[in-house]
């Protein structure tokens, strides 16, 4: 009942709240065919970078007839002081306020009476020099929720407190469209997208990301021709970093803990002056995580029939250390060179018990698992850029070097004690794996954009993207009442692996008669992989041909608050080497796995057809999705004979389904429904259908995924969070990559098992105190009432399989942190242009 009441209560919080929010506001973007323009200038005519520049609609208030302003966008002036906002209508009445610190601000009305063109440039406007003593500045603003563009939308995270202290993980499972599993495997759409992070590929993973060093999340659920082909049932998340962009220093650190013993500490310094942008991070967290499970399995081989029961318990100790130091440098002031180096060292220790019970022709025998591991990890990463802007405003060229590698080993000891019926031990058997490995990551990319003076603008650009793996990995067995470990040779690997796609894309924009808007794309990919099993000496080689993935979004502006979008693109996901190589893992002897070297790449066919409303500071987004893929990646768990045993078991393994299907519909709104209270709720409803072959029926399952997030900014500085999600009984998800979790992580088949219905509560609250709110205290509880529990059922030709688990329930996290920053005359050697005072203090 429970669940269902949350059900109702979300969905009448998103048509209710749309209904009701009140009249003018920040449209969330807009087609016009207008645009106001200018250039920021001093005293001497010089030009000012990094000014404020607001873009204000001047409404009549329907209630009191009196004129009010509403904030539309806002930008900041550009190196050369010049400014520019498109997409603006000529019938309304806009205004425009101008500041820089170190400088008199300004209000601007801006006047279409006497334009000819739709076209409205300013010309230079000039600043005076504020000859007041300047102390400490404070900026204080609310960001809009939502921020969309023609191919993707844009959440702003800074009120996600419940976040506070944690990782990319923290703040993705707030996000709307964004599922995250037990394991922080991340989902959009219910399949595993690719993740960037400052629009740039990476090794990294969400939880190897501070949560506190975001500034905002991309999601891209049908990403255009500019984008990797690649990951073909998902779309993108782009995490973007935060970046210093005022003259001065600012920083943070931030300290805290959680009740199962996690630590995290961070550090962070921005440093602007002249042509020099440095930014510093550090992080370190110590992460305790407690499981619980059961599992509970019914096979019959050869006509016997057995089941196994499983009580599961398990204690998870890791640590990651995170740091990033990062430099752009002004060439002139058209160029500029971006470097910035990562480096990430993490160890992981999952120790897991398990109680089971086998039953066999009525007999029942009873074992005991330890499983005792360890994984650790370093990867390197090295990004550099290079920009360069030319005399035509928004024409580009920019060339990038990403670069990610590093080295991880692993070693496991896995006891299981055979109990008689007298409970006592009767015979040990020990299994044993030794891991290592290193990966290397690297893409080159150039991409140009110009723009023309009808409004069209061409993107294009080439990329290579190179990837190596090494593998070495050895599992040995002490057999019952063996003295010695043997070495178990078929399940053993050792391999090399290489893999390249290279692309080039091409894609037009612009803006029609009608206020129609389009976007209309080309890409062309062609790859090939090697690898080699060192163990056997056995090769493989597969080289797939050049194909190509158009793309096409049109949008249309229908009033000034409405719009509709539409897109269809076409994508691609190629098996990768751990689903290729005819390995058996042998580490679990109950969850065995081998890859399928027969897999061939599955192709998406992914149309989305959107319509948006604002009203009043509210922004409402309901999309209608399809997608259709041939030959799906899909797990699936088979009976063969186990090359360890030589005798029938159950082996996973990856099969290319007929085809798969998915579509739906999403309703997202996003509102700052007054001074105090922001709100984001998400609903998600969607089919999932996967035709494994010709004789084998499919039923398609209905699912329901919601979010309500309601942000409260109450007097005297506090701030409360209360977050809430629901996901329906879905289909296990699909095309989800290697993940790493913890031993007797049952591997399951997205085309024969689901998940049962489950719904978690978050709550945070927020103290900021001191001069200027400096400093804050958070205390997060996440999953209050344990609920977020995930239940697995998956069943076969021969088996049927449920399992239960739950992690890290009712966690409370208390943070502290502390901002800093300063406004400072004499901190750098003085210099004619005044903007180098644009030290602030942030909030």
């Amino acid at each position: 009942m429970k669940r269902i009441i949350a059900i109702a209560l979300m969905a009448t919080a998103v048509a209710s709240v749309h209904a009701q929010a009140p009249a003018g506001g920040r449209p969330a973007f807009t087609m016009s065919e207008g645009q106001i323009s200018g250039q920021i200038v001093d005293g001497e005519g010089k030009p000012i970078s990094q000014a404020s520049v607001n873009l204000l609609k001047v409404v009549k208030d329907q209630t009191t007839g009196k004129e009010r302003e509403i904030l539309v966008k806002s930008t900041s002036s550009s190196e050369n002081g010049k400014f520019n906002f498109p997409g603006i209508s000529p019938k309304e009445k806009w205004k425009l306020k101008i500041s820089s610190v170190g400088y008199t601000s300004i209000d601007l009305a801006v006047d279409y009476s006497d334009s000819k063109t739709a076209a409205k440039d300013l010309g230079a406007i000039k600043l005076d020099n504020d000859t007041r003593k300047l102390d400490e500045v404070t900026v204080t603003g609310r960001k809009a929720l939502l921020e969309m563009d023609i191919d993707k939308k844009v959440f702003n995270v800074e009120k996600n407190i419940v976040a506070a202290g944690g990782t990319a993980i923290d703040v993705l499972r707030n996000m709307p469209s964004v599922q995250v599993d037990i394991d922080g495997n991340v989902k959009l759409r219910n399949a595993a997208p690719t993740i960037f992070v400052d629009g740039k590929p990476t090794t990294l993973t969400p939880d190897q990301i501070p949560a506190d060093v975001i500034d905002k999340i991309e999601i891209i659920t049908n990403p255009s021709a500019k984008y990797d082909a690649s990951g073909s049932m998902a779309g993108i998340l782009n995490i973007i970093l935060k970046k210093n962009k005022k003259a001065g220093y600012n920083g943070m650190v931030t300290l805290g803990g959680d009740r199962f013993g996690g630590t995290n500490f961070m550090g962070s310094l921005n440093l602007r002056q002249n042509k020099f942008n440095i930014s510093l991070t550090g992080m370190n967290m110590r992460m305790r995580t407690n499981t619980e499970g059961d599992s509970h399995r019914t096979s019959t081989i050869n006509g016997i029939e057995s089941t196994v029961d499983q009580d599961i318990e398990g204690k998870t100790k890791g640590m990651i250390t995170f740091g990033r130091l990062g430099v752009d440098y002004d060439l002139s002031p058209k160029t500029t060179l971006s470097v910035a180096g990562v480096l990430v060292q993490g160890k992981f220790k999952p120790n897991e018990n398990s109680s089971i019970l086998t039953t066999s022709s009525n007999i029942e025998s009873r074992s005991d698992r330890i499983s005792e591991s360890e994984r650790s990890f370093k990867p390197r990463g090295l990004q550099a850029g290079l920009v360069q802007k030319f005399k035509t405003e928004g024409e580009e060229l920019s060339v990038d070097f990403n670069y990610f590698g590093g080295n991880n080993t692993s070693n496991g000891l896995y006891t299981t004690n055979y109990r008689n019926a007298s409970r006592e031990i009767s015979g040990t058997q020990i299994q044993k794996n030794i891991g290592s490995g290193d990966n290397k990551f690297m893409t080159v990319q150039a991409d140009y954009v110009k723009p023309f003076k009808n409004g069209m603008k061409l993107e294009t650009g080439v990329r290579a993207q190179i990837n190596k793996l090494k593998n070495l990995n050895n599992n040995s067995l002490k057999a019952v009442d063996k003295d010695d470990f043997e070495n178990i040779t078929a399940a053993s690997a050792n391999y090399n692996n290489k893999n390249s796609v290279y692309a080039a894309y091409a894609s037009i924009g612009g803006n029609l008669k009608d206020w129609v808007s389009y976007k209309v794309g080309l890409r062309a990919e062609s790859s090939t992989y090697d690898g080699e099993l060192l163990n056997t000496n056995e090769k493989f080689h597969n080289k797939y041909a050049l194909s190509l993935f158009p793309s096409l979004f049109l949008s249309k502006k229908l009033t000034e608050k409405d719009q509709i979008q539409m897109s269809v693109t076409r994508r691609v996901n190629r098996p990768n080497f751990f689903q290729l190589i005819p390995f058996v893992d042998y580490t679990d002897s109950l969850n065995i796995t081998r890859g399928n070297p027969d897999l061939v790449p599955e192709f998406t066919t992914s149309g989305e057809l959107s319509y948006s409303r604002t009203h009043g500071k509210g922004t409402f987004l309901a999309t209608v999705y399809y997608k259709r893929t041939n030959n799906l990646i899909t797990r699936y768990l088979t009976q063969e004979v186990n090359p360890v045993t030589n005798k029938m078991d159950f082996i996973n393994t990856y099969i290319n389904a007929n085809s798969s299907k998915n579509y739906g519909a999403e309703f997202t709104y996003t509102n700052n429904l007054k001074k105090w209270w922001d709100l984001t709720a998400d609903l998600n409803f969607y089919n999932s259908k996967i035709e494994v072959d010709e004789k084998t029926p499919s039923e398609g399952m209905w699912t329901v995924f919601g979010k309500l997030n309601n942000t409260f900014n109450l007097q005297k500085n506090w701030n409360l969070q209360l977050a809430f999600e629901y996901q329906g009984k879905t289909n296990m998800p699909v095309t989800q990559g290697q993940t790493f979790g913890p031993p007797m992580n049952q591997a399951q088949s997205s085309s024969q098992g689901y998940i049962k219905p489950f719904y978690g509560i978050d709550f945070a609250i927020k103290k900021s105190f001191l001069k200027n709110q400096a400093a804050s205290a958070t205390l997060a509880i996440n999953d209050i009432f344990r609920t977020r529990g995930n239940t697995i059922v998956s069943s076969g030709e021969g088996f049927s399989q449920t399992y239960y688990r739950l992690s890290n329930p009712q966690l409370i996290k208390l943070n502290l942190s502390y901002r800093f920053g300063k406004m400072d005359m004499n901190m750098f050697k003085k210099n004619k242009n005044q903007n180098s005072m644009e030290g602030i203090q942030m909030q």
